[in-house]
């Protein structure tokens, strides 16, 4: 067996015997589920009850206003305009109220345009503030077309919705939404890809620190290259990364399945629909699901799955001998977060032009450039996938990113083969760069 081989199992068996590893390999999903289920509990709990008083001197909309439900909670408004302005003022002080909507009388409906306050201890929402105008400026529209002696009706039949639908070229049906499915594919894979690379990256950085303090690396050095020694490390560690994102898959694809015939699904509503409508509306459905499974099918799935395994060993790869290099330069992690900043940077920028310039345009310069470029290739290009890569510029990205894959690896052995021997002294970038030279 090779000396890479053996140094590979090793990282391999000592990383998957870790009591912390076998913990967070088998709790993590657990508590991703529960996290998952309280932000749903949460999220179906009623927001209390605000209450919010009005007075309206002019008397037009006080009945326009009833109780709202909003992001904020339910909002219920209650008629005051009896009761004198100060004294409302001091309630909203001493908190009994959430605000107080203050509508004064004016000669003038259109002077009411920016004469309207709303009262209260705290800002409200922009929601709120939005839903209120709304209805006032419906009310004084509707007045402004009674006293004009407009048909309200006949103004409202003249209304025009335009729903556009989408084609292709050849002449096929496409879908609205479609765009967000495909970035949100790309998306999943990309997020997955770098999640693995600072996790894992950093596992290896750990242990290179590990075995240089403890000294033991000076023994192993005697007998391996260091070159050999830090691909064993890398190789190893995403091995143990591997099994455990595979355990993952299958405790939470277990987890769903049976939270899914554990819970139901709860079709009492839907059954006390009339027959007709419930046809109607699962044809409507069923023809809509048709066409998007459809248009996934259409996707290029093999493509994508193929370019993610070449991606992710070569992102994974690439991120690792930075890493390892930066645990061979320092003593210990505190010393190690200088160095970081700038290996994780090209992720999060990665992560931002994919969702914010890929989405909008997939084939444009910014997005090609960018998954191109060897350090966001892995993130940016898996989203641009799922829109059409010419065969060429995978090509050319691929090769790029291992061209740069064993161009890193060169010269982080170098900074691995100094550093590593190196004690009691934080290194600068001024000196990583002499390592170079050795």
């Amino acid at each position: 067996m090779s000396i890479i081989s053996l140094i590979i199992k090793r990282e391999f068996i000592a990383k998957v015997r870790n009591k912390s590893f076998i913990v967070m390999t088998f709790l993590s999903p657990l508590l991703f589920v529960g996290i998952a289920v309280f932000v749903g509990y949460l999220s179906s709990m009623k927001a209390d009850t605000k209450k919010v008083a009005i007075h309206d001197e002019t008397g037009l909309f006080a009945n326009e206003f009833k109780a709202l439900n909003s992001k904020d909670g339910e909002y219920v408004y209650q008629d005051l305009s009896s009761i004198d302005i100060k004294s409302l003022k001091d309630s909203i002080t001493k908190e009994s109220y959430e605000g107080l909507l203050y509508i004064p009388k004016v000669t003038n409906d259109k002077d009411l345009e920016n004469k309207i306050q709303f009262i209260s201890n705290e800002s409200p929402s922009i929601s709120f503030i939005e839903n209120v105008q709304d209805i006032i400026a419906k009310k004084l529209t509707k007045d402004n077309f009674e006293k004009a002696k407009l048909d309200t009706l006949a103004i409202k039949n003249a209304e025009a919705k335009v729903n556009i639908s989408l084609a292709k070229a050849s002449g096929e049906e496409s879908l609205k939404g479609l765009n967000e499915i495909k970035i949100a594919i790309g998306g999943a894979f990309g997020y997955l890809i770098m999640m693995f690379i600072i996790i894992y990256g950093n596992m290896v950085m750990r242990s290179v620190i590990e075995e240089k303090t403890n000294r033991i690396v000076e023994i192993i050095i005697s007998s391996v290259k260091p070159f050999q020694l830090m691909m064993g490390k890398i190789i190893g560690t995403s091995l143990a990364g591997l099994l455990q994102f595979f355990i993952w898959a299958i405790i939470g694809l277990t987890l769903m399945i049976a939270a899914s015939a554990f819970l139901g699904i709860d079709a009492s509503p839907v059954a006390k629909l009339p027959p007709t409508i419930i046809q109607n509306a699962h044809q409507e459905f069923t023809g809509t699901a048709q066409m998007y499974i459809k248009e996934l099918w259409g996707l290029p799935i093999a493509t994508i799955l193929i370019s993610f395994v070449i991606y992710f060993i070569g992102g994974y790869f690439l991120y690792s001998s930075f890493y390892a290099s930066i645990g061979a330069a320092v003593d210990n992690e505190t010393d190690s977060q200088q160095f970081l900043l700038p290996i994780i940077m090209p992720l999060i920028l990665a992560v931002y032009i994919g969702f914010f310039t890929v989405i909008n345009d997939p084939h444009g310069t910014i997005a090609t450039v960018f998954s191109m470029i060897p350090l966001t290739s892995p993130i940016v290009m898996l989203m641009r996938i799922p829109f059409g890569v010419p065969w060429w510029q995978l090509a050319i990205s691929i090769a790029l990113l291992f061209g740069t894959f064993f161009f890193v690896v060169w010269f982080a052995a170098k900074i691995y083969r100094v550093g590593i021997l190196m004690y009691g002294k934080k290194p600068t970038w001024k000196e990583l760069y002499k390592w170079l030279k050795y």
